[in-house]
C-alpha cells in the first residue's frame, strides 16, 4: 500500500485565476480550490483553467475514496511574463510542500503550455501521474471565428502577435512611402527575422526583466535606475556616432560592402557602448555598496571584462579597416597593426588584472561578512545580558 502523501496539483501558468478572478494562490484544500474554480468560472465561463481545477477536485475525491493520503492545491504564475511566472510557481510550490508535507504529485494540466513547468515540479516532487483536461466541443466556422476573436482580445496574445504584426505593416508602408529605393518586403523580412531570433533566444524575457528591474529601481530610489537611464542615452549617442562614421568615411555607401559598413559603424559607436556598459555596472556596484556588500564581489570583475573586450574589439576593427582597400579611413595599415597589438596587450593586461584581484577582493568581502555576523552576535548577547558592546573602529 502506498504510504506517501500525494499532492493533486493544478497549475495555472498564465495566472488566469488571479488575473480574472482575483484569487490569491496557493489555494490549498478542497474548499479553497472549489471556491477558486467557482470564482474563475463566474468571471470567465469559457476559461479552460476552470475545468482543470474541477478535474483536480475530482481526482482528489477519487484518490481519497481509494484510501490514499492526498492533498489538493492550485498555484499560478504570471499573466504577462512567463519567466517571472515560472519563478513564482517554484516559490509557491515550495510553500505548499512545506505546509502539507507531500512527497509526490499528480499534475492536472489543461494544455501543453502548463507542462513547461513539469521540470520545476519534478525537481521538488516525484510526479506519479499527469491528467490532461481536454474540453469537448464541436468545431465549426462560427466557433473558430469566436475563438480567434477571444484570442485577439487577450492582452498576452495581443502583445505577442498583434503588436509586432501591426508594427511590421506600418514600417512596410512608411518604407514604401519615404524610402522608395529600399525594398519594403526585404525590410519586413529582416525585422521578422530579428523578432524571431529575439523570441528564440528569449531576449524579450530579458528585456522584460530589465524593464521591471528599472521600474523597481526607480520606485526604491536606487542608483542603478539613474545609471540604466544614462546607459540608454549613451547607447543612443553611440548609434548616432556609428551612423555618422559611415556618412563621414563612406558617403557613397554603394562603393563599399555591408561588412565594411558594419565595421565602420562599430568603429564609431563601440566606445560609447563600452562607456554605457561601465555606467550600468557602476550603478549596480553602488547599489551593492549601499545595500549588500556581500554580493559586491560578483560584479567586481565586470568592469575589467567589459574594458578588455572593448579594447580587443576596437583594436580589431581599426586593423580590419586600415588594411581594407579603401582610401577614406584615417589609419594606415602600419598604424592598424600597432593598434591591434597595443590594444590586444592592453585588453589582456586588464583581463588578467581583474582575474588577479577578484579572489583577493572576495576574501576581503568574506572577512567583512564574518565580522558583521560576529558583531551582530555580540550585540545580541550584550542586549540579552544588559551590557553595552564596544567595537574597535579603524580610522
Amino acid at each position: 500500500m502506498n504510504t506517501a502523501r500525494t499532492l493533486v496539483l493544478s497549475v495555472d501558468r498564465d495566472d488566469d485565476v488571479g488575473y480574472k478572478a482575483r484569487v490569491e494562490t496557493p489555494a490549498v484544500g478542497r474548499e479553497a480550490c472549489l471556491a477558486a474554480a467557482v470564482k474563475l468560472g463566474t468571471a470567465d465561463p469559457e476559461d479552460s483553467d476552470t475545468n482543470a481545477i474541477f478535474q483536480a477536485i475530482k481526482t482528489y475525491d477519487d484518490e481519497l475514496s481509494r484510501g490514499h493520503d492526498v492533498e489538493i492545491a492550485v498555484i499560478s504564475g504570471n499573466h504577462l511574463n512567463m519567466l517571472e511566472g515560472d519563478r513564482r510557481i517554484a516559490r509557491l510550490l515550495d510553500e505548499v510542500i512545506e505546509k502539507t508535507g507531500v512527497s509526490e504529485c499528480i499534475l492536472i494540466s489543461d494544455g501543453a503550455e502548463d507542462e513547461y513547468i513539469l521540470p520545476i515540479i519534478q525537481s521538488r516532487l516525484k510526479v506519479v501521474g499527469i491528467v490532461r483536461v481536454v474540453i469537448k466541443q464541436l468545431p465549426n466556422i462560427e466557433g473558430t471565428y469566436y475563438i480567434i476573436k477571444k484570442l485577439m482580445n487577450d492582452p498576452k496574445i495581443a502583445r505577442t502577435f498583434l503588436v509586432p504584426l501591426g508594427g511590421l505593416l506600418v514600417i512596410a508602408a512608411l518604407a514604401a512611402l519615404f524610402l522608395p529605393g529600399i525594398s519594403a518586403l526585404l525590410l519586413v523580412l529582416v525585422l521578422v527575422g530579428v523578432y524571431l531570433l529575439f523570441k528564440g533566444f528569449g531576449v524579450d524575457d530579458y528585456l522584460g526583466m530589465f524593464y521591471h528591474g528599472l521600474v523597481d529601481s526607480l520606485k526604491n530610489g536606487r542608483m542603478s535606475a539613474v545609471s540604466y537611464l544614462g546607459s540608454g542615452v549613451l547607447i543612443i549617442a553611440g548609434i548616432v556616432s556609428g551612423l555618422m562614421s559611415i556618412v563621414s568615411y563612406y558617403p557613397n555607401t554603394g562603393d563599399v560592402g555591408f561588412l565594411y559598413n558594419c565595421m565602420t559603424f562599430l568603429f564609431g559607436s563601440l566606445i560609447w557602448f563600452i562607456i554605457a556598459a561601465l555606467v550600468a555596472v557602476a550603478g549596480k556596484m553602488i547599489d551593492a555598496v549601499q545595500n549588500s556588500l556581500d554580493v559586491l564581489y560578483k560584479t567586481f570583475v565586470l568592469p575589467f571584462f567589459i574594458t578588455a573586450v572593448g579594447l580587443l574589439g576596437y583594436g580589431f576593427m581599426i586593423y580590419f579597416l586600415s588594411i581594407s582597400p579603401l582610401e577614406f579611413f584615417p589609419f594606415t595599415s602600419t598604424e592598424g597593426v600597432v593598434a591591434i597589438i597595443g590594444m590586444t596587450l592592453g585588453g589582456l593586461v586588464v583581463a588578467f588584472l581583474g582575474i588577479y584581484l577578484r579572489p583577493r577582493f572576495q576574501k576581503k568581502m568574506e572577512a567583512h561578512r564574518l565580522e558583521k555576523i560576529q558583531r551582530e552576535a555580540d550585540e545580541a548577547e550584550g542586549a540579552k545580558n544588559g551590557q553595552p558592546v564596544y567595537h574597535k573602529v579603524k580610522y
